[in-house]
Formats: structure tokens, sequence, C-alpha cells
């Protein structure tokens, strides 16, 4: 038997980050304020379950596309699955294709737990409710240390708002509609999100959630490019090459923000002006770039 879903990946602007303290154990609760949008391209994780034959393991985990360096956000979700049930004579046979580059703040990780999460419940007919297949997606990012609200986010789809942090089904959202608008980045070099987070957080929490009240007055996706911007520059994240690029943007009209945490750049523009932005873009040859539009639908079984 197999299942396939898939996860779009999210990209963050701003954010508040709310971390474990002696007052709060429960990873459900932990996350991050903010906000961001999710794209079309992202995770498709496939799980063929077959019965165990004298493996040593009884998983086989396998990267198509961009690779990740590690495999315990996988092995977590995994094994969150396995209390569930009697499944101790299954083989697990988990693909995971990635059409995104890997920690360069496009929720890759957040991507990989929450479509693997979605496969694992179709495939085992474990049969959770849709919260529940997030919350674990989301435990996994927590306790792996990967990210904080992608999963929340990537959950719902869209160009969304956090207001409340935490897990789906605790952790809320608010969608902004936009109108047909293409999203273009450009993705440079990774940035570890862990070790950003335990250096800068006083300065991000300074700001994010003055920043979250602000979006929620506006609703509007050029004042959000604006505060990603004023954010970027505030916790210092900006390289010389990203500044060259934004001045560029700027000089020719054209808003863009920063993906949270990679040297990634990204404007959400009218389709009219895409043709400009590819143009300006070509002079930086050493950078990944995507062409994308929103993803509404947010993470899904994929029905073969």
């Amino acid at each position: 038997m197999e299942a396939t879903a898939f996860c779009p990946a999210h990209i963050t602007g701003f954010f508040k980050a709310y971390l474990e303290n002696d007052n709060q154990k429960n990873p459900e609760k932990l996350g991050s304020m903010g906000a961001g949008f999710s794209i079309r391209e992202g995770v498709t994780t496939r799980v063929n379950i077959s019965s165990r034959i004298n493996q040593d393991s009884n998983f086989k985990i396998t990267t198509i596309g961009y690779q990740s360096d590690k495999t315990d956000v996988s092995e977590y979700v995994l094994n969150e699955f396995l209390k569930l049930g009697k499944f101790g004579n299954i083989f697990f046979d988990i693909k995971h294709e990635i059409t995104i580059p890997v920690g360069y703040g496009l929720g890759s990780s957040s991507a990989v737990a929450l479509s693997l999460s979605y496969a694992l419940d179709k495939v085992l007919q474990t049969k959770l409710h849709r919260t529940i297949i997030g919350q674990i997606a989301h435990n996994a990012e927590i306790n792996c240390k990967t990210g904080l609200g992608d999963v929340l986010a990537s959950y719902h789809g869209g160009f969304e708002i956090r207001v409340k942090p935490g897990a789906p089904g605790i952790g809320q959202i608010e969608k902004i509609s936009t109108n047909d608008i293409s999203i273009i980045m450009i993705c440079f070099s990774p940035i570890s999100t862990n070790k950003f987070i335990k250096e800068r957080l006083s300065q991000i929490n300074g700001l994010g959630g003055k920043m979250v009240n602000r979006l929620l007055e506006s609703k509007d996706y050029e004042h959000f490019q604006d505060m990603s911007l004023e954010f970027a520059k505030y916790v210092n994240v900006m390289t010389p090459r990203m500044q060259d690029l934004i001045q560029e943007f700027t000089l020719s009209g054209i808003k863009c923000g920063v993906a949270l945490f990679g040297e990634t750049v990204f404007t959400m523009i009218p389709k009219e002006k895409e043709c400009r932005v590819l143009q300006i873009l070509e002079k930086y040859s050493e950078g990944i770039i995507i062409k994308s539009e929103l993803d509404d639908q947010g993470a899904r079984i994929l029905h073969n």
C-alpha cells in the first residue's frame, strides 16, 4: 500500500517567537506569531508500506531533488505514528521529493514533516483528525529545533498572518486575499534558523509583535514587503549582495522582502512586472531563482 501527500513551501517575512519556558511545557503551544505566504513548490512525500522481512531497520528514507542533510524530523514523525498501533512488522519506504532549496528560509523541514504526517495517516489508516496530523508535524519541528510557525502556516496555505502561536488546532491565522500576483525569489545561501533565533531573540521579538498588529490593520501585501525589509534590517540579517539587489529593485519601483532565515530575497508583484524582475535577477548568476504563485490550499493528500 502507498499514499502520497504534498505540503507547500512557506516564507516568513517577520515574526515573534514563543519558545519554551518554565510555565510552558506543551510544544503545541509554542511557535510564532508573524506573517508570510505559501507557494506552489514544496515537498511531495510518498510512503510505501510492506511486510518487514529480515531488515535491520523498519524504515528507509530517500530524498529526490534538493537534499536535506538530516532525517531527524522524518524519524520523529514516523515514531509518533508507530505509537498509534501495532506496526512493528511493517517496513516503511519513505520518499521525499523536495523542489525547494533546503536551509534558505523556505520552510523545507516543516513541509517534510507535514507531508509525511498526512501520508502516514493515509497509508496506516489511522484516520486522525486533520489538526492532530498537523500537531504531530508541528511538534517534530519544535523538538528538532528546525522551525516555529511554518507548519501552522503551510497547513492552511495562502498569504497569512499568524495571530496566535501554536500548532494547528491551537495557533490561529487570518488569511489575506490578494489580486493575481506572481512570487519570484532568489536564494543565495542558507542560514541556521536555530542559531539565529538563539542569538537574536530579544531583537526579533521586540519588533515582530508590533508588526503583526500593523499588518492586521492594512492587510496589504505591499505593506507586508516593506515590513519584511524593515525587520530584516533591524535584526541585521542583510548581506552586501542582498542590499545591492534590494537597492536595484527599489530603483525600479519593485517592492521586495527577505525570507527568514536564509539569504533569500523575494518579491510579490503584479504579473506585468515579472519580466523586469527576471531581467534584474539574471545578473546574480550565483543564486537559485524560483518563480511561483500562492498556494492557497495548504498541505493535502494527493490522489494518484
